[in-house]
Order: structure tokens, then sequence, then C-alpha cells
């Protein structure tokens, strides 16, 4: 073909022109328009013909421009619309755990009608060898002394108020080795002392000490607080039994109590202000 093209081209060129012309007469003829400005229209239209299919190509860039600017409008608005649903979410379990909290403690306040709470968070959390403190956001201000008890949602016992600040306290755990509280097991109604020991906090148990010779105590068992002396409010369960032991010297029993409070996970916690005394 390029052979053809090079030997023939002259050949090609004249016969094009010759219809051109031809078509030019042709259509002055016919139409009555002049020959020069046929022969003009003629030679024209080609550039026309692409001057039209650029002005296509450009309107569809410009309108290919226009679509990705509206896209990316739209993209910004789902963007920030699920950002709002997101945040709606959140705000929904948020709202919820906080509402399961209230059912919890309301239930709490009906079974002990009795009871005054202060609510409190959790600003500082305390754990070495020998101590297990929490530090609370209210104090004096609120009405809470020393030795108030500390429960969580469910009414377990978390601790005891050591001191307290205009706006602050500080609560030794029941496994701190200051802890020490008349409880009794609810089963048999036998008394008894749960406190902290030195060598079950790295466990993060405590004790259960002065068990009668003839205790019928078993594992599983659920400890509380006996309310005797009238220094604590009964009935607040401290833990469940889960070892029983004998002394090094054989004579005396001791149990093994794991706190039914989760202290690991506690971000707020209710301080009994007030309490009616229990014979």
């Amino acid at each position: 073909m390029k052979k053809f093209f090079s030997k023939n081209g002259i050949w090609v060129l004249a016969a094009v022109t010759l219809i051109a012309v031809i078509m030019c007469i042709v259509s002055a003829v016919s139409g009555g328009t002049g020959f020069l400005h046929n022969a003009a229209g003629v030679v024209a239209s080609p550039f026309r013909a692409a001057g039209a299919a650029v002005s296509r190509w450009a309107d569809n860039i410009f309108e290919h421009f226009e679509s990705v600017d509206e896209l990316k409008e739209e993209n910004a608005e789902l963007r920030r619309q699920v950002a709002e649903l997101e945040q709606s979410v959140r705000q929904a379990n948020v709202d919820s755990e906080e509402n399961e909290r209230l059912r919890t403690l309301l239930g709490l306040r009906q079974q002990r009608r009795d009871f005054v709470f202060e609510s409190a968070y959790i600003t500082g959390h305390s754990s070495s060898n020998w101590a297990s403190t929490l530090t609370l956001s209210k104090g004096t201000s609120c009405g809470i002394v020393q030795g108030n008890c500390v429960v969580d949602s469910e009414g377990y016992l978390v601790g005891i108020v050591t001191e307290a600040g205009l706006n602050w306290c500080t609560v030794a755990t029941v496994l701190d080795t200051e802890a020490q509280i008349g409880a009794k097991v609810f089963r048999t109604g036998e008394t008894t002392v749960a406190m902290g020991d030195l060598s079950l906090m790295g466990r993060n148990r405590l004790k259960l000490s002065y068990l009668e010779s003839e205790s019928s105590l078993i594992n599983g068992d659920l400890v509380v607080t006996s309310g005797l002396g009238g220094y604590y409010p009964s009935g607040l369960v401290i833990g469940s039994v889960e070892e029983i032991l004998t002394d090094d010297g054989g004579l005396t029993k001791y149990a093994i109590l794991a706190p039914q409070a989760d202290l690991s996970e506690l971000t707020e916690v209710f301080v009994i202000t007030s309490f009616d005394v229990v014979d």
C-alpha cells in the first residue's frame, strides 16, 4: 500500500482535486452558488467537521471534570453522614450502658431502701505487695466520711473509706491488708472476719479467718457483711469461698475468698453514706 501511494500519489491527488471541482460545478449549476464560493465551502468543510469534533471533545472533557467535582462533593457529604451515624451509634452504646447501670443500681436501691448512696468516679488505683487502694472523685463536701462502705453497681463490697478530703477520698479495697470486716456465711449464718492478706493480694484474693472449729463451710459459700456493731451495713456481698485450709499449727481453719466485685474493671462506685443499723 505504501509503494502504491509513493508511485501513484500524484494521480490520486489529481483525481481527488478533479472530483472536488466537478462537485463544485454541479453544486453551483444546480443551486446557483458561485464557483469560487462553493469551492471555498468544499475546502472548508473538512475543517468545520474537525472543529466540531474538537468542540464536542472539549465539551465532553468539561462535563467529565464537572462530574468529578460533583462526585467529590457527594463523597464528602456521604463521609460526613457516615461520621454522624458512627457518632450516633457510639452515643447509643454509651447511653445503653448507662441505662443498664442505672437499672442495676435501681434494683439495689429497691432492695435496700435504707441506703443513701453517693456516686463517685475512680480517679486513681494503687496496687502494690502490701496495699490495694482507690482514689475517688468525691469527699466530705458530699457527705463522705472515713468508715463508709463502697460498693459497685451490683451492690458487691469494693472496700472501706480510710481517708476523706473535701473533694476526694481514699478507699482500702477488700484486698488491702488494712481491711478487716465482720462477715457472715450466708448459708449457715456463721460469723467470722474477712481481711486482706499479704500473701494473697498478688492472687487477688482475701482471707476468711476465725472459723468455728466445727465449721460446715464449703467451697462456693457466699460471704456477706455481718453488720455486727453497726459499723458497716449488713448483707453486702464480699465474696465466695474458693478454698478451705488449716493453719500451720493444724488447729484452726481459714478460707480463701474470691471477691465478688471485679476491682480491675471498675470506673464508677457508690459510697453508702447512710444506712439503718440492724440489731
